[in-house]
Protein backbone atom coordinates (compact mmCIF):
# COMPACT_ATOMS: atom_id res chain seq x y z
CA UNK A 1 0.00 0.00 0.00
CA UNK A 2 1.39 3.57 -1.15
CA UNK A 3 2.35 5.97 1.98
CA UNK A 4 0.68 9.72 1.31
CA UNK A 5 1.19 12.24 4.39
CA UNK A 6 -0.80 15.25 4.23
CA UNK A 7 0.06 18.39 5.78
CA UNK A 8 -2.72 20.14 7.02
CA UNK A 9 -2.55 24.50 6.99
CA UNK A 10 -2.63 27.03 9.56
CA UNK A 11 -4.48 25.99 12.60
CA UNK A 12 -5.81 22.84 10.57
CA UNK A 13 -5.80 19.59 11.84
CA UNK A 14 -6.39 16.25 10.07
CA UNK A 15 -10.43 17.48 9.98
CA UNK A 16 -9.22 19.32 6.85
CA UNK A 17 -8.68 16.36 5.17
CA UNK A 18 -11.42 14.30 6.75
CA UNK A 19 -13.56 13.13 3.30
CA UNK A 20 -10.24 12.71 1.81
CA UNK A 21 -9.07 10.04 4.40
CA UNK A 22 -12.42 8.36 4.21
CA UNK A 23 -12.08 8.36 0.39
CA UNK A 24 -8.62 7.02 0.20
CA UNK A 25 -7.63 4.91 3.24
CA UNK A 26 -8.74 1.49 1.61
CA UNK A 27 -5.93 1.91 -1.49
CA UNK A 28 -3.53 4.61 0.75
CA UNK A 29 -2.12 4.43 4.07
CA UNK A 30 -2.27 8.34 5.06
CA UNK A 31 -0.67 10.26 7.82
CA UNK A 32 -1.25 13.34 8.69
CA UNK A 33 1.20 15.53 10.25
CA UNK A 34 1.88 18.19 12.85
CA UNK A 35 2.94 21.40 12.03
CA UNK A 36 2.73 23.02 15.81
CA UNK A 37 6.12 22.54 17.48
CA UNK A 38 8.16 25.40 16.24
CA UNK A 39 8.47 28.58 14.79
CA UNK A 40 10.35 28.19 11.52
CA UNK A 41 9.37 26.52 8.06
CA UNK A 42 12.69 24.69 7.90
CA UNK A 43 12.15 23.05 11.59
CA UNK A 44 8.59 22.47 10.82
CA UNK A 45 9.72 20.45 7.37
CA UNK A 46 12.52 18.58 9.50
CA UNK A 47 10.23 17.74 11.86
CA UNK A 48 7.75 16.43 9.29
CA UNK A 49 10.77 14.18 7.58
CA UNK A 50 11.82 12.49 11.10
CA UNK A 51 8.16 11.09 11.73
CA UNK A 52 7.74 10.19 8.03
CA UNK A 53 7.81 7.20 6.27
CA UNK A 54 11.21 6.45 3.97
CA UNK A 55 9.75 7.42 1.11
CA UNK A 56 5.92 8.78 0.46
CA UNK A 57 3.45 11.02 -1.49
CA UNK A 58 3.30 14.08 -0.22
CA UNK A 59 0.17 16.62 -0.18
CA UNK A 60 0.38 19.89 1.33
CA UNK A 61 -2.64 22.77 1.46
CA UNK A 62 -2.04 25.82 2.34
CA UNK A 63 0.34 26.65 4.98
CA UNK A 64 1.34 23.19 4.62
CA UNK A 65 2.06 23.33 1.26
CA UNK A 66 4.65 25.82 1.95
CA UNK A 67 6.39 22.80 4.45
CA UNK A 68 5.93 20.45 1.71
CA UNK A 69 8.09 22.89 -0.85
CA UNK A 70 10.77 22.73 1.81
CA UNK A 71 10.24 19.35 2.72
CA UNK A 72 11.17 18.81 -0.85
CA UNK A 73 14.29 21.54 -0.50
CA UNK A 74 15.72 19.59 2.51
CA UNK A 75 15.63 15.56 1.15
CA UNK A 76 14.02 15.47 -2.22
CA UNK A 77 14.74 12.01 -2.78
CA UNK A 78 12.36 10.63 -0.20
CA UNK A 79 9.57 12.28 -2.10
CA UNK A 80 7.75 10.03 -4.87
CA UNK A 81 5.09 12.27 -5.63
CA UNK A 82 3.77 15.66 -4.70
CA UNK A 83 0.57 17.61 -4.46
CA UNK A 84 0.64 21.13 -4.04
CA UNK A 85 -3.27 22.91 -3.27
CA UNK A 86 -4.38 26.17 -2.51
CA UNK A 87 -0.82 27.71 -1.67
CA UNK A 88 2.01 29.83 -1.99
CA UNK A 89 5.23 29.65 -3.15
CA UNK A 90 6.30 32.94 -2.66
CA UNK A 91 7.94 35.05 0.53
CA UNK A 92 5.18 36.55 2.69
CA UNK A 93 5.25 40.89 1.79
CA UNK A 94 6.02 43.33 4.19
CA UNK A 95 2.50 44.55 4.58
CA UNK A 96 1.30 40.98 5.69
CA UNK A 97 4.53 40.14 7.90
CA UNK A 98 3.07 43.76 9.52
CA UNK A 99 -0.14 43.00 10.25
CA UNK A 100 0.49 39.45 11.98
CA UNK A 101 2.17 41.56 14.69
CA UNK A 102 -0.69 42.62 16.42
CA UNK A 103 -2.91 39.56 15.65
CA UNK A 104 -0.52 38.04 17.70
CA UNK A 105 -0.83 40.29 20.11
CA UNK A 106 -4.35 39.49 20.84
CA UNK A 107 -3.86 36.12 20.76
CA UNK A 108 -1.20 36.22 23.56
CA UNK A 109 -4.34 38.57 24.92
CA UNK A 110 -6.63 35.36 25.55
CA UNK A 111 -9.10 36.68 21.84
CA UNK A 112 -7.94 34.02 19.87
CA UNK A 113 -11.51 33.10 18.62
CA UNK A 114 -11.90 36.65 17.65
CA UNK A 115 -8.53 36.90 15.54
CA UNK A 116 -9.83 33.90 13.93
CA UNK A 117 -13.31 35.08 13.57
CA UNK A 118 -12.10 38.42 11.91
CA UNK A 119 -9.65 36.62 9.72
CA UNK A 120 -11.70 33.31 8.60
CA UNK A 121 -13.69 35.68 6.24
CA UNK A 122 -16.52 33.96 4.46
CA UNK A 123 -14.53 35.59 1.41
CA UNK A 124 -12.02 32.78 1.51
CA UNK A 125 -15.07 30.41 0.74
CA UNK A 126 -17.09 29.98 -2.20
CA UNK A 127 -20.73 30.73 -1.99
CA UNK A 128 -21.89 26.96 -1.06
CA UNK A 129 -24.17 25.50 1.11
CA UNK A 130 -22.29 24.19 3.12
CA UNK A 131 -19.97 27.37 4.07
CA UNK A 132 -21.33 27.78 7.47
CA UNK A 133 -20.43 24.71 8.42
CA UNK A 134 -16.86 24.83 7.04
CA UNK A 135 -16.44 27.48 8.93
CA UNK A 136 -17.66 26.34 12.17
CA UNK A 137 -15.58 23.68 11.93
CA UNK A 138 -12.38 25.85 11.36
CA UNK A 139 -12.96 27.41 14.29
CA UNK A 140 -13.15 24.26 16.47
CA UNK A 141 -9.72 22.95 14.83
CA UNK A 142 -7.96 26.73 15.94
CA UNK A 143 -9.54 26.68 19.39
CA UNK A 144 -8.60 22.81 19.72
CA UNK A 145 -5.26 23.98 19.03
CA UNK A 146 -4.91 26.99 21.02
CA UNK A 147 -2.61 30.20 20.74
CA UNK A 148 0.86 29.00 21.19
CA UNK A 149 0.15 27.03 17.68
CA UNK A 150 -1.54 30.24 16.24
CA UNK A 151 1.87 32.43 17.19
CA UNK A 152 4.33 29.15 16.44
CA UNK A 153 2.53 29.12 13.04
CA UNK A 154 2.67 32.88 12.07
CA UNK A 155 6.36 33.70 12.51
CA UNK A 156 6.73 30.17 10.88
CA UNK A 157 4.96 32.00 7.54
CA UNK A 158 6.33 35.82 8.62
CA UNK A 159 9.83 34.36 8.16
CA UNK A 160 9.31 31.61 5.31
CA UNK A 161 11.90 31.49 2.09
CA UNK A 162 10.84 32.28 -1.21
CA UNK A 163 10.27 28.68 -2.61
CA UNK A 164 10.56 29.43 -6.79
CA UNK A 165 13.76 28.23 -6.81
CA UNK A 166 13.05 24.60 -5.44
CA UNK A 167 10.29 24.75 -7.38
CA UNK A 168 12.22 24.66 -10.33
CA UNK A 169 14.63 21.79 -9.19
CA UNK A 170 11.28 19.44 -9.02
CA UNK A 171 11.85 16.10 -11.05
CA UNK A 172 8.93 13.56 -9.74
CA UNK A 173 5.16 14.20 -11.06
CA UNK A 174 3.74 17.21 -9.55
CA UNK A 175 -0.26 17.89 -9.18
CA UNK A 176 -1.01 21.98 -8.53
CA UNK A 177 -4.63 21.71 -7.42
CA UNK A 178 -6.83 25.20 -6.38
CA UNK A 179 -10.15 26.05 -6.21
CA UNK A 180 -11.11 28.46 -8.59
CA UNK A 181 -12.78 31.21 -6.19
CA UNK A 182 -9.58 31.14 -3.53
CA UNK A 183 -8.55 34.61 -2.68
CA UNK A 184 -6.08 33.67 -0.52
CA UNK A 185 -4.28 31.95 -2.70
CA UNK A 186 -5.02 32.61 -6.09
CA UNK A 187 -5.41 30.77 -9.37
CA UNK A 188 -2.82 33.08 -11.24
CA UNK A 189 -0.28 31.60 -7.90
CA UNK A 190 -1.09 28.09 -9.36
CA UNK A 191 -0.53 28.98 -12.59
CA UNK A 192 2.84 30.55 -11.91
CA UNK A 193 3.89 27.37 -10.03
CA UNK A 194 2.22 24.96 -12.99
CA UNK A 195 4.74 26.98 -15.29
CA UNK A 196 8.01 26.55 -12.84
CA UNK A 197 7.52 23.06 -12.69
CA UNK A 198 8.62 21.09 -15.70
CA UNK A 199 6.78 17.79 -14.63
CA UNK A 200 3.48 19.42 -12.78
CA UNK A 201 -0.41 19.29 -14.01
CA UNK A 202 -3.13 21.80 -13.06
CA UNK A 203 -6.48 21.06 -11.99
CA UNK A 204 -8.93 23.68 -10.44
CA UNK A 205 -11.52 22.63 -8.56
CA UNK A 206 -14.78 24.78 -9.50
CA UNK A 207 -17.43 26.10 -7.47
CA UNK A 208 -14.60 26.29 -4.15
CA UNK A 209 -12.10 29.00 -2.27
CA UNK A 210 -9.30 28.36 -0.15
CA UNK A 211 -10.93 24.65 1.11
CA UNK A 212 -11.91 22.44 -1.65
CA UNK A 213 -11.11 19.04 0.23
CA UNK A 214 -14.41 20.40 2.37
CA UNK A 215 -16.19 22.67 0.10
CA UNK A 216 -16.22 20.22 -2.59
CA UNK A 217 -14.98 16.70 -1.18
CA UNK A 218 -16.02 14.54 -3.73
CA UNK A 219 -14.91 16.05 -6.41
CA UNK A 220 -11.42 16.97 -4.74
CA UNK A 221 -11.08 12.98 -4.00
CA UNK A 222 -11.72 11.85 -6.80
CA UNK A 223 -9.03 14.04 -8.29
CA UNK A 224 -6.51 12.97 -5.95
CA UNK A 225 -7.37 9.47 -5.99
CA UNK A 226 -6.90 9.19 -9.67
CA UNK A 227 -3.64 10.62 -9.78
CA UNK A 228 -2.13 9.01 -6.97
CA UNK A 229 -2.91 5.63 -8.13
CA UNK A 230 -1.74 6.36 -11.59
Amino acid sequence: MKDLVMVPGMMCDERIFSPQIAGLSDQIKVTVADISSFPSVEELASDVLKKAPQTFALLGHSMGGIVAMEMYSQEPERIEKLVLMDTNPMAELEEAKSKREPQMRDVRDGKLHNVMRDEMKPNYLAETENQESILNTCMDMALSLGPGVFINQSRALQTRQDQQSTLSSIDIPVLIMCGSDDKLCTLERHELMHNIINNSELKIIYNAGHMPTLEQPNKTTEVLKQWLMN
